[in-house]
């Protein structure tokens, strides 16, 4: 047995704003991917996803149970497949941001979802809210509260636009420039983050007042101008709004920044040469960087590996 691929994603825009209604940008990252496979003769590291597997599966069983009119799952079939050693094979690095559980809850769904909503039909926002709802409910078996668009991203490979928490569509990005200079990219931090206690720092946060009001008057602002732009290809623009974004993040969310690349940030700002933000929760795993010229980024970034994953 082997199930179809699904791809990992990358939240280019909306990272924490989306949880207090901002706009976001999710886009499908094809370079790494995941599917269900089946070995009865299991190495340690596809025991451990075996076993993860197993308990997610008395997740869902309850999950069936408590909303069954949200979401059923073939769980005679999916349990017997699981005790003849199916586990998720997957080259998404897990804690980097690019949604290692939302392809494994998208490659679930497809295969042991009754009554699942296909791709294939025509997706309605009423249905992608659905889905969007039965992922969340479903990824946070891995990481506390989940917003479902991992899985939603991985599930559909389409970019996804979130005008706010209850209004969600597919769109279309500006096809790549591949002879372009300007780049999104990723630079690898060499550790990993872990969702939950970053998320729990920035709840504790949200009590004050001022980190309150700064969430709202600049980084949502910022937020919603970037994907504007960027879905628009209003590349000028974009890197203005982003500029402004870096140096928000950088003042108010360095403890999701990890120390090391504090001065590196700021180096940016000040040179423009690239401008980095938050992949996802941050805490580690990948940062997102944007440049208008890649081999400056390359020249003033020559200790990291960057990968590119757009260009203009």
């Amino acid at each position: 047995m082997k199930g179809p691929l699904f791809y990992s994603k990358i939240l280019l825009f909306g990272e924490y704003g989306i949880i207090k209604d901002s706009k976001g940008l999710s886009i499908p990252y094809n370079f790494y991917n995941g599917a269900l496979k089946m070995d009865d003769n299991l190495s340690e590291i596809t025991k451990k996803s075996n076993e993860s597997l197993r308990s997610f599966a008395n997740y869902l069983e309850n999950l069936s149970k408590e909303e069954p009119e949200l979401v059923t799952f073939d769980l005679e079939t999916l349990k017997e497949d699981v005790s003849n050693g199916m586990y998720f094979d997957s080259s998404i690095p897990q804690g980097y941001g690019v949604g290692s559980s939302g392809a494994l809850v998208a490659a679930i769904y497809d295969k042991y979802a009754t009554d699942k909503i296909t791709v294939l039909e025509n997706l309605t926002r009423e249905k992608l809210l659905r889905l969007k709802m039965i992922f969340g409910k479903m990824e946070s078996f891995f990481h506390g509260k989940s917003s479902g668009l991992d899985p939603l991203n991985s599930y559909l490979s389409l970019p996804i636009l979130i005008n706010s928490q209850d209004n969600i569509e597919s769109t279309s990005i500006p096809s790549q420039n591949t002879d372009g200079k300007g780049a999104v990219f990723l630079l690898d931090s060499g550790s990993t983050g872990e969702t939950a206690p970053m998320v729990q720092l920035f709840m504790e946060k949200m009590k004050q007042e001022g980190f309150r009001s700064m969430l709202k008057n600049q980084f949502i602002k910022h937020t919603d101008a970037c994907v504007e732009d960027f879905v628009n290809g209003n590349v000028k623009s974009l890197f203005g709004n982003l500029k402004q974004l870096s140096n928000v993040v950088l003042d108010n969310f360095k403890p999701m920044i990890p120390s090391k690349f504090h001065q590196l940030w700021r180096q940016g700002i000040e040179t423009n040469e690239y401008y980095l933000k938050l992949c996802g929760s941050g805490g580690g795993g990948y940062i997102l960087g944007f440049t208008e010229d890649i081999d400056k980024a390359r020249t003033a970034l020559k200790d990291y590996n960057l990968e590119v994953v757009y260009n203009f």
